[in-house]
């Protein structure tokens, strides 16, 4: 039986924003990809973000 990762949602959501690109070294003359460059970033940020209003949520 596989151990599961409580954070799995988290990685999920996270490769699902490395899917929509992937990275190709020496590529640098294309556009900023917000969601291919910092998909780990911006879940990371929603995240932390979303813990900063629960805590004070609960804490009323």
């Amino acid at each position: 039986m596989a151990s599961r990762s409580p954070f799995r949602w988290l990685t999920r959501w996270a490769d699902w924003f490395e899917e929509r690109g992937v990275y190709v070294p020496g590529e640098e003359s294309r556009a900023v990809d917000p969601m291919r460059d910092f998909g780990w970033l911006i879940v990371a940020w929603v995240s932390g973000l979303a813990i900063f209003i629960l805590f004070f949520a609960f804490a009323v």
